[in-house]
């Protein structure tokens, strides 16, 4: 009897799997030093904090209520706190302004399956967020990379990609990028606003990291520059700053935008949790997140020190190493004979990680690029692990 097989979707065959996530699998044990994940540092967790906000979301007064189902635009007073903070930091939110979603991750795919057509462009950075390359070409998205510096993304070089191209949406994470740590500049995120609203391309700010500053001065977000209101989508996450595992993120669109993007919240899934919500909500009426994101810089400064130093120490000559003013991440970029993923086989025979460059590209890739996260390790730990990586080196030659 022969047995017919049922097809799967091809949507996926466009899709790279996560090197990312990969990695994670193979660094679970103890003894690996891993600098992949982008992970928050488990031991900075108020784990006091959220244990008490849960407690509170689970009273007979109020858990019955916290654990039904619930609106799709969020709990109101969460997104009343969000919205305050945010506007706070320098881009003016109502609550009326926000979606909450599950993660900000939910609300980049919310955004893609609202905007982009299976062809359409999306020009982003080069290199970039690994994720979202995995959100555009899971949308059948075909995606363009747009040259980067020392201050982000070039403008010039996107007014030529968006002349070419036609791009439907530009993707930026402009403080702090994933993978570089780079932050693009005042002058920039102006430049890029006009020149985005001009040719009528949204823009999609990621924007994970902004709080986790270690040096200089503050940059308004790109969404609060002149002529963005119109055309620029803000993605915010609690995950850098709270816990990821709550997976509580959001998203402020204008208005017609926002009401298509919750539909598609509706087809997705329902809502984000509601005890999460609850317990977050109650947790920043309660907390002190302005001391804890004080804390969590202090011990990621001291951190991302550690390593720009261990690493400027123990790479090789010709080695360009990025210090970034903030995030997690250090971008480092070897002598171009040396190829990163040679150098992760002789690494994990010597129990430390890293994730090879060359994922983070739309186009051709730096295969000398690697990207380091420096936050979940203590700085004895960093040293150690930065010493394991130079030997990998070695052993590459």
């Amino acid at each position: 009897m022969s047995i017919a097989v049922p097809s799967m979707s091809r949507n996926l065959n466009n899709v790279a799997r996560s090197p990312v996530r990969d990695l994670l699998a193979l660094t679970q044990r103890p003894e690996v030093i891993s600098f992949a994940g982008g992970l928050p540092a488990p031991d900075l967790f108020d784990l006091d904090g959220w244990r008490a906000a849960f407690a509170h979301a689970l009273t007979e007064g109020s858990g019955r209520r916290n654990l039904q189902y619930a609106p799709t635009e969020g709990n109101a007073q969460l997104r009343a706190f969000v919205a305050e903070r945010m506007s706070g930091q320098g881009l003016p939110t109502g609550e009326a302004d926000l979606l909450v979603t599950t993660g900000s991750q939910q609300a980049l795919t919310l955004v893609a399956s609202t905007l982009l057509e299976p062809g359409a462009v999306v020009a982003v950075g080069e290199p970039t967020y690994l994720a979202a390359l995995q959100v555009f070409q899971f949308a059948g998205a075909r995606v363009v990379g747009v040259p980067e510096d020392e201050e982000g993304m070039d403008p010039d070089a996107l007014a030529r990609v968006i002349a070419r191209e036609r791009p439907t949406l530009v993707y930026l994470v402009p403080t702090f990028a994933n993978p570089t740590g780079r932050t693009l500049s005042p002058r920039r995120r102006q430049a890029i606003t006009e020149l985005t609203a001009a040719n009528g391309v949204w823009v999609v700010e990621d924007d994970p990291y902004g709080e986790l500053r270690y040096r200089g001065t503050g940059v308004p977000p790109l969404a609060a520059a002149l002529g963005a209101q119109d055309h620029v989508v803000y993605l915010g996450s609690f995950s850098k700053i709270g816990a990821p595992g709550l997976r509580l993120g959001w998203v402020r669109a204008p208005r017609p935008l926002r009401a298509a993007i919750i539909v598609a919240k509706q087809a997705a899934d329902l809502h984000t949790s509601t005890i999460d919500q609850a317990a977050a909500a109650h947790y920043l009426a309660t907390a002190d997140l302005d001391a804890h994101v004080l804390r969590l810089r202090g011990s990621y400064r001291e951190r991302r020190d550690t390593m720009v130093a261990e690493l400027s120490a123990a790479m090789p000559a010709g080695t360009h190493i990025d210090d970034p003013d903030g995030g997690m991440f250090v971008w480092l970029r070897l002598p171009s004979s040396i190829d990163a993923q040679d150098v992760l086989h002789a690494a994990l025979r010597r129990d430390v990680a890293f994730v090879p460059g060359a994922a983070f590209f739309a186009g051709i890739p730096d295969r000398a690029t690697m990207r380091l996260s420096f936050t979940t390790h203590t700085p004895e730990e960093i040293a150690e692990g930065v010493r394991r990586l130079a030997e990998a080196l070695d052993a590459v030659g």
